[in-house]
């Protein structure tokens, strides 16, 4: 489990087609030296387990639904992933509670900047889109974020100077695809009225309660 709040950026050093997917390797600096083979830490918003540590360098086999279903199929050495190690049981939870399940993606529509707003706006795919609600939580390449507005099939978040410092949503630009994680509790709460009321009758009573 995780919480969204990125601690650092890896580099790409590496990655090698596998018998079981890809194995990518990642220097994250001085992070190594706490981690032991067997951690789950969040890659890109993805919980992946250390296989290897050598140095400054975690390696981590991602198997085929994951390449699938994320953008880590895509990276390239010399790309920079946002890192964040697993919650424990003390810490403070200063996002939201994150899974690294990735649902699926979105892709950057448009990047708004003026009076020192960074605005960016996102088309998530259709089996992400349900779960977007205005002021929800989402988990963006790991990063938590508020959803700021909804607008069509579109949604936006607002970048704050810590996060574009600290992570590589800054970095964003239009066409790019993100990982994204919809919020467990919003996505528990509209398939269990899936489940009761059926599609039509789960959609009227997010309108009714003013989240859609």
């Amino acid at each position: 489990m995780f919480t969204g709040i990125v601690e650092r950026t890896g580099r790409i050093v590496e990655t090698r087609a596998t018998a079981s997917g890809r194995r990518l390797r990642l220097d994250v600096g001085c992070m190594a030296k706490e981690c032991r083979p067997g951690d789950s830490i969040s890659i890109h918003g993805v919980c992946l387990t250390v296989a290897a540590v050598a140095g400054e360098t975690l390696d981590f086999d991602v198997i085929p639904e994951t390449l699938e279903r994320s953008v880590l199929g895509g990276k390239r050495p010399g790309d920079r992933l946002n890192i964040e190690r697993s919650l424990r049981v003390g810490d403070r939870l200063d996002g939201h509670m994150v899974q690294g399940h990735v649902d699926g993606t979105a892709t950057v529509t448009a990047v708004e900047q003026s009076s020192g707003e960074h605005v960016v706006w996102l088309r998530p795919s259709d089996q992400v889109r349900p779960f977007m609600i205005p002021k929800g939580s989402v988990a963006i390449d790991g990063v938590s974020m508020t959803i700021a507005t909804l607008r069509g099939e579109e949604f936006s978040v607002a970048l704050i100077p810590t996060t574009i410092e600290r992570t590589t949503l800054g970095d964003l630009r239009e066409g790019d695809a993100v990982n994204i994680e919809s919020d467990i509790l919003v996505r528990t709460i509209l398939q269990r009225l899936d489940q009761l009321f059926g599609p039509e009758g789960a959609a009227s009573a997010l309108q009714n309660a003013g989240f859609a």
